[in-house]
């Protein structure tokens, strides 16, 4: 019973379970420290504070002290004794007061504590086992006698009477513990296998979770870049839609002058006009024949000729010219319309290298191969036909279908250019100049100018162009090579259209400094 009572000890007088976290009153009584916290908190507005336990009153809500010592022994009643508490499952024989079950007696159809553990009957008969509330179930409905076999054949846990005379007479049979030990084997190989799968499945459930992160950063990603893109096509729109009316308008006040200029001419013919009828009117009046005869003729004042000069000028001024403003509406929603199918085709990248064997002798290329510098001293490059007289320089691969794109950065350089060219372009003489034949095409810094030069043409770009890194665009099935200033937001150029024939090279000019390919060749063919 000394367990019995050390639980009783142990038990808060308010929730009536073992202490947790136990806190003493200055009364010194304890409680848990959760109960009695609840319990000050419905008397917080009664003005006084009292111990459940001895109804000690005092004015301020009392501190609590937790009570080490009293933690500590509950810690160690329940350490020694965690089976029985989990159990669940109480001695028969105390009847005063819960005690935790040891034991169970098959026999006896009763569970007991280690008291009654003690004086309890030690008889072959009485079979103990862990704590159980099934003792019914330990015992053969028909013999009433404890279950000691398992029938293989019948798959069923029997008594001696079932195995000797009964219904399972003749069977195989095995003891409870063996045949126990061997499904336990068998239990123990699915365990296995399911285990094996759970981790497969742990597996499968980390990658997709992985993949979901994925997408979701590329989600993010993709909708932080579509968010800029439409920012910047809003922008780009209502630019376009400023320079569309503004032309409109030049338009409109060009035409309106002239009109009005042929207007105030009109009003002075018709005051003269009205001058000279008035003369006739007079004369028409006069009665002296001689003044009428007199009188200068006036049959030049209705002079065809005249009327036709006048109506002349009249078709002469020009209409709004309505196909010039939807020119350049088109155009800027071609530039627009490319700078989507920028955003939008290009994805994977690729590694662009530049060729060494065609660097000029005054183009110092990286150990890296993505630098080229303009240096004064010659390199003494080996004398190759592939090598340029200039200080110019391509890629090692060419590019004959898809869309592409490259970057170089031109911050380091105030006299450079960029571009595309075929391998067969010249190597030797004016001619073989980037963007001076008709085998190549590029976009040319030089005095802080700007341009696109191929085949000796040239069209000229605004010079305020905010430009420390360029990207070529190359969309090879639609002969398009557009050029961008990598500024924010990315600035549309210029696109050239051509007919392209064979592969298409990334090429390099520098006049001074040094440009570098920061980015590499993105794709997506078609």
């Amino acid at each position: 019973m000394a367990s019995a009572d050390l639980r009783q000890e142990l038990n808060c007088s308010i929730c009536l379970n073992i202490y947790t976290d136990p806190v003493t009153l200055r009364c010194g009584h304890n409680f848990c420290r959760g109960c009695i916290d609840r319990v000050l908190d419905k008397q917080e507005g009664s003005g006084v504070y009292t111990c459940p336990e001895c109804r000690a009153e005092c004015q301020e809500r009392p501190a609590l002290q937790r009570n080490i010592t009293l933690c500590n022994i509950v810690g160690s009643f329940l350490s020694t004794r965690p089976d029985q508490e989990e159990t669940g499952i109480f001695c028969t024989y105390c009847i005063h007061s819960p005690v935790p079950a040891a034991k169970s007696c098959l026999h006896c159809e009763a569970s007991l504590c280690d008291n009654h553990l003690r004086v309890h009957s030690k008889s072959a008969e009485h079979v103990l086992s862990d704590p159980t509330t099934s003792l019914g179930n330990r015992k053969c409905s028909v013999h009433k006698e404890l279950l000691k076999y398992y029938c293989t054949e019948d798959a069923a846990c029997i008594c001696v009477s079932c195995s000797l005379a009964g219904e399972h007479r003749g069977h195989r049979v095995e003891m409870l513990d063996e045949a126990s030990e061997k499904k336990k084997e068998k239990l123990r190989n699915v365990l296995q296998k399911l285990t094996t799968k759970r981790e497969e499945t742990e597996k499968r459930v980390q990658r997709l979770q992985e993949r979901r992160r994925e997408d979701q950063e590329k989600a993010a990603g993709v909708t932080e870049r579509v968010t800029a893109l439409f920012r910047d096509i809003r922008r780009q729109l209502e630019d376009l839609e400023k320079r569309v009316l503004s032309e409109i308008s030049r338009h409109e006040e060009s035409v309106s002058l002239s009109v009005s200029d042929l207007i105030q001419q009109l009003e002075i013919k018709k005051d003269e006009l009205s001058r000279k009828m008035r003369h006739i009117e007079e004369l028409c009046k006069m009665s002296d024949p001689v003044t009428v005869l007199q009188e200068p003729d006036t049959g030049d004042l209705c002079d065809t000729e005249d009327r036709e000069r006048h109506d002349d000028q009249v078709h002469g001024v020009g209409d709004l010219d309505v196909g010039l403003i939807e020119g350049k509406l088109q155009t800027g929603l071609s530039d627009i319309k490319t700078c989507i199918n920028v955003f939008f085709y290009m994805q994977e990248a690729t590694d662009i290298l530049l060729d060494v064997n065609t660097a000029g002798n005054k183009i110092h290329i990286s150990s890296d191969r993505k630098t080229a510098s303009r240096t004064e001293k010659t390199q003494n490059h080996p004398e190759t036909p592939e090598r340029f007289q200039y200080p110019q320089v391509i890629s090692t691969r060419g590019f004959s279908s898809g869309r592409h794109y490259w970057e170089v950065d031109v911050s380091n350089s105030v006299s450079w250019l960029v571009g595309m060219c075929y391998p067969s372009v010249d190597r030797r003489g004016r001619q073989s100049a980037i963007g001076y034949n008709n085998k190549s095409w590029c976009m040319w810094r030089y005095n802080n100018q700007y341009s696109v030069i191929h085949d000796w043409k040239v069209i000229q770009l605004p010079d305020n162009i905010p430009c420390d890194t360029v990207r070529i665009y190359l969309d090879y099935e639609a002969g398009q090579l557009s050029f961008y200033a990598l500024c924010d937001p990315i600035r549309h150029l210029h696109t050239v259209t051509a007919t392209f024939t064979g592969p298409l090279h990334a090429a390099l000019w520098v006049g001074r400094g040094c440009i570098n390919i920061s980015g590499g060749v993105r794709k997506r063919e078609k």
